[in-house]
């Protein structure tokens, strides 16, 4: 009988804990890992499992933000790793509040930099020793962060390149179409006209002499 292949995971998980065996959880699931720690912790594990041989993880996939507003600390800061030697990915999470910065990773990883200040801009994580911790997709004087999870739907300004007067314009937000009409012709919704061919399922049979 051919045993089955052990996730190069589960040897990622026994080296991570056993290099930081306080703060650091591991929880395997539908065959990917992902490490919970603390804030302060974040950089070391990520330079381990980038430098070290059983791990090899040297390719920064991304680093995003979730809000959680009931939590104290409402804020995850997740991390993806690519290890192209063992053919997989972990996940490196930690948790923090609004005042509170994460360390950066852009000294470990130059690719974080972007992903950082997006994490800033929509959330209003911060992060600390950031070479340019500035908003990179909202407009220069925004108010707020638009992914919080409390953040009004209207309210706010949009800028736009007005082609009239040559230049950015900011106006209040305008939905434009916020309802459109609809005329349901689609045959997956029902039509109200007969299609090419149904009008011999209306027409009723003949009699047989």
């Amino acid at each position: 009988m051919v045993e089955a292949a052990v996730n190069p995971l589960q040897g990622v998980s026994a080296a991570v804990l056993a290099k930081f065996p306080a703060g650091v959880t591991a929880a395997m699931a539908y065959q990917e890992l992902t490490l919970t720690c603390l804030a302060p912790d974040l950089p070391a594990i990520v330079e381990f499992l980038r430098e070290d041989s059983a791990c090899q993880f040297i390719n920064f996939i991304d680093l995003c933000g979730v809000d959680y507003p009931a939590r104290d600390l409402r804020f995850d800061v997740v991390v993806h790793l690519l290890s192209p030697v063992l053919n997989c990915r972990v996940r490196i999470k930690c948790a923090t509040d609004e005042a509170t910065p994460v360390p950066s990773l852009s000294s470990i990883f130059p690719a974080a930099n972007w992903f950082e200040r997006e994490a800033y801009d929509l959330y209003g994580i911060l992060f600390s020793d950031h070479p340019e911790l500035r908003r990179i997709l909202t407009d220069y004087g925004f108010s707020g962060h638009p992914l919080r999870k409390d953040f009004p739907m209207t309210g706010f300004v949009e800028v736009r390149y007005d082609d009239a007067q040559k230049r950015v314009v900011t106006e209040p937000v305008r939905l434009n179409q916020d309802f459109r009409n609809f005329d349901f012709l689609s045959p997956w919704e029902g039509t109200d006209y007969v299609l090419p061919g149904d009008e011999k399922a209306a027409t009723p049979a003949a009699p047989k002499p």
